[in-house]
């Protein structure tokens, strides 16, 4: 592993990855997490701590998901924390305390917007699928068990559309066929935790798309959900993925924008680009991130306001086209 003599040298450890994670950053988190406890806890008896709130429950049937934690109220510092596929110290949510007063910080990332300097060594890798990907590069490939695997295998999966986008390279379906090889089944994780959906999931998907606008030309297509209508139907963040990639689909649309209110008049904005617009670059305007296919930001304000705004900034970029 690149960060041995880290892990080594440190008795306690902290993993975190962004606030409201995705497949990717649950994946990278579980399955360093457990590539940790199967490869060193039990031979240096160390102290791994996973930080990780709102997990899908899709997503539970890795090990160890149970073990993550919520509670920030304890005081503490630890040796090394390590950071996954989050671009800034403030994406780490609550979390961002522990990180703060860690002796020694390492990132392993593939945002482009990652600025490559908030951790005392970061592994940076915007060219590649998704920070699995970034991951399994760092581990040693005998040292990489079924539920390790099982892991970075959704991230990769999650972070690719299933190996659809255009991150997906020559490497990625390598990776992908040495984590089969451990045994994992494909199928289960595919259609368990990126296509299956409940009953209200495939109503709110319906609602959105049902209500959703073309804008710009025909170039963005546009949906959002109020606190109200998420209450109304039960919902919460993690019931909502898959949404703004059935906009995406849509022909004719360069870009898909998927807006839902956290609280009151504050708003996550999700972004996606068929291509020719680079999302990144209006995301980072508005002091979010990602990538030039796929990003996003949190805004403050009315909602006809937030749209306004990020509509003012993607009309700039189709009118260079």
């Amino acid at each position: 592993m690149i960060f041995d003599k880290e892990v080594r040298q440190a008795d306690t450890i902290a993993i975190a990855g962004h606030i409201r994670p995705d497949g990717d950053c649950v994946g990278a988190c579980l399955g360093l997490y457990n590539y940790l406890q199967e490869n060193y806890n039990s031979l240096f008896d160390k102290e791994i701590h996973l930080y990780m709130k709102d997990i899908p429950e899709s997503f539970m049937f890795l090990k160890n998901s149970d073990k993550a934690r919520w509670n920030f109220e304890e005081e503490r510092q630890y040796d090394l924390f390590i950071v996954l596929d989050c671009s800034s110290a403030d994406r780490l949510g609550e979390a961002e305390k522990y990180f703060s007063s860690a002796k020694r910080k390492i990132c392993f990332d593939h945002h482009a917007s990652n600025s490559g300097s908030f951790a005392d060594e970061v592994v940076l890798k915007p060219d590649y699928s998704s920070t699995c990907e970034v991951l399994f590069e760092a581990m040693e490939l005998e040292k990489i068990s079924l539920p390790i695997a099982e892991a970075l295998y959704l991230g990769i999966v999650h972070d690719t559309g299933v190996f659809k986008h255009t991150n997906t390279s020559e490497q990625t379906m390598c990776i992908a066929g040495k984590l089969l090889s451990k045994g994992v089944n494909s199928s289960k994780i595919i259609d368990g935790t990126f296509y299956e959906k409940s009953y209200i999931e495939n109503q709110i998907l319906g609602r959105c798309l049902m209500e959703s606008m073309l804008v710009l030309d025909g170039k963005v297509i546009l949906s959002w959900l109020t606190r109200r209508i998420m209450e109304l139907y039960n919902v919460v963040p993690a019931n909502l993925s898959g949404i703004i990639d059935q906009l995406r689909v849509t022909s004719g649309v360069e870009v898909a924008v998927f807006l839902y209110e956290l609280e009151p008049q504050q708003f996550k904005v999700s972004m996606r680009s068929n291509g020719l617009v680079d999302v990144s670059k209006t995301a980072m305007f508005f002091g979010g991130g990602g990538h030039k296919k796929a990003a996003g930001y949190d805004a403050g304000g009315r909602l006809h306001d937030v749209i306004n705004n990020l509509l003012a900034g993607l009309e700039h970029q189709l009118a260079e086209l």
